[in-house]
């Protein structure tokens, strides 16, 4: 599949981006089509407005796969946000390591360290979730609005609340097999194409 270079698929349209192409950090990963609205701020700020706490002394990373669809405002909330709970205080004192006289290789410690944040392909992200250190989301998962997601989501189950639980699952389970066997989002483009009508209507059957 060739990758798309351009930063604005639709002509006239600055609110909405294909997102690998304004990344810079590599500490986030995102996969070709992936697409980011925003209607508040400026788009192409997503790594500064929407990956938060995302410190490089951590080293973790956020991994977003393909034909993801990430709604305005929606939150990536990394490790450093996570004072650690192991101390009597929460009270990050090792960020504070001159006024303490600590070490500063141990930094780190001030925060309970949970994971990568990673998603799958085609997921569809709402507008204002907020996705927490630790979490996988699995392909074809959809998250509410204003979801807070504190757990790994399967694929294709749509999850919404505070915090996030399943509603459902989106199809039913042979389908689910089939779409992850078939893995279409790693087709050649000139394939997705051959494809489209039956991915947009749910004709599951007829991909080849």
């Amino acid at each position: 599949m060739a990758t798309p270079t351009k930063l604005y698929p639709r002509t006239g349209d600055r609110q909405t981006i294909y997102l690998k192409n304004a990344i810079t950090d590599p500490n986030i990963q995102v996969g070709d089509y992936t697409m980011y609205n925003d209607f508040v701020n400026d788009p192409t700020k997503f790594q500064q407005n929407n990956v938060l706490y995302h410190y490089p002394v951590n080293q973790d990373k956020l991994i977003i796969g393909k034909f993801c669809s990430i709604a305005c405002g929606a939150k990536f909330l990394f490790n450093s946000a996570n004072h650690t709970q192991r101390s009597l205080s929460t009270y990050p004192f090792p960020l504070f390591f001159e006024e303490w006289g600590l070490d500063i290789k141990k930094v780190a410690t001030a925060w309970d360290n949970k994971g990568d944040i990673i998603i799958g392909n085609d997921v569809w992200i709402g507008y204002e979730a907020v996705i927490m250190a630790g979490v996988t989301i699995g392909d074809g998962a959809i998250i509410g609005t204003r979801a807070i997601v504190t757990k790994d989501v399967p694929p294709y189950t749509i999850v919404g609340g505070v915090p996030a639980k399943p509603i459902r699952r989106r199809f039913l389970d042979q389908v689910i097999s089939t779409l992850l066997e078939l893995e279409w989002w790693n087709w050649p483009a000139e394939k997705i194409a051959e494809n489209i009508e039956a991915i947009k209507t749910g004709a599951w059957e007829e991909l080849r």
